[in-house]
């Protein structure tokens, strides 16, 4: 595993997408805790899209216009469903005290959905992936899991930062509410930005 391979991956997981930005507002509105589920519960939407690269599936969507099409306007509709119920809730970023905090399983359950309904992820597996294993390896799949493992363990890290950092200042946000306005229109804005972007993605 080279420093190439690290470096790359932590490009790509920095980079601002549905699951930082899910998990940014968990820490906004459930603090440290909710932050550290929802970061769990993307890192394990990761999971099916190795499991498809390691099957093969990701090779179909590759090869397959229709299947990828489908799967990425699954996933714009969801990330627009997203924006509209941001941008319609009042309470999206607020704590409310007589409300049933969310259950863990339901925050894993949301930032699953959200990873996996990214055909990226499995793009990006066929795509990236394969670079980093030598055309002789005797376990190309076992190392395969490996660098996936690594990647997923920089994504959970990476995104629990973001989500930590969003905790740490949740009391002086949750005291303004004109700051709640705005955040919630942002995140609204946000969700919808990235349903675009990914109605717009090429393979």
């Amino acid at each position: 595993m080279g420093i190439e391979f690290l470096i790359t991956s932590l490009v790509v997981v920095i980079s601002p997408g549905p699951g930082a930005l899910l998990t940014v507002a968990a820490g906004l509105s459930g603090g440290a805790r909710a932050a550290a589920v929802t970061a769990l519960g993307c890192t394990l939407g990761i999971v099916p899209h190795l499991l498809a690269a390691v099957t093969g599936l990701a090779a179909l969507l590759h090869a397959s216009a229709t299947a990828f099409d489908v799967l990425r306007y699954v996933g714009v509709a969801y990330l627009l469903y997203m924006g509209w119920a941001t941008w319609r809730s009042p309470a999206a970023l607020q704590v409310r005290t007589d409300a049933p905090a969310r259950s863990t399983g339901a925050r894993i359950a949301e930032a699953m959905l959200v990873n996996l309904l990214n055909p990226k992820l499995s793009l990006f597996f066929l795509t990236f992936l394969p670079q980093f294993i030598a055309p002789g390896e005797a376990q190309p799949t076992a190392r395969m899991a490996q660098l996936s493992l690594v990647f997923m363990a920089m994504t959970f890290v990476v995104f629990l930062g973001y989500g930590v950092f969003a905790a740490r200042f949740r009391d002086q946000v949750l005291q303004r509410p004109s700051v709640l306005v705005w955040l919630r229109r942002g995140f609204a804005a946000a969700f919808v930005a990235l349903g675009g972007k990914l109605a717009l993605m090429q393979r």
